[in-house]
């Protein structure tokens, strides 16, 4: 077998090899208004509509049937997790998963000074 045959065939059976586990999908963070405060809104997919879903080892009442949603208060978020924390726990049907928060969203409000957004 020549260089370029061994690299294609060793690719193919890491692709079929790891299928399944591509096929999750880790939950999404992101902020969001509700009401006069900020949510974190969490959001992602489950097999069984009817699976629990809990956040930080809290169950939460998620909204939609297999592409679900909740909405988390930020301080009820900071209630539940540790300080300067960069992710959350999600369980969805007893898998767990590390879900990362918006950039400094659990820092004291003096520790971020200053973020800068650039464009490309």
């Amino acid at each position: 077998m020549t260089g370029i045959r061994k690299v294609v065939l060793s690719a193919c059976l890491f692709l079929a090899m790891s299928a399944p586990a591509l096929a999750e999908r880790v939950p999404t963070t992101r902020l969001v208004g509700c009401g006069p405060e900020s949510c974190l809104l969490v959001s992602g997919e489950r097999a069984d509509a009817a699976a629990t879903v809990l956040v930080n080892g809290h169950a939460v009442a998620a909204q939609g049937a297999r592409h679900w949603r909740v909405r988390v208060p930020v301080s009820t978020l900071r209630a539940w997790s540790k300080p300067h924390a960069r992710s959350i726990s999600v369980t969805v049907a007893d898998t767990e998963y590390d879900a990362s928060l918006p950039v400094g969203m659990l820092a004291a409000p003096h520790d971020l000074a200053m973020l800068v957004v650039r464009v490309k």
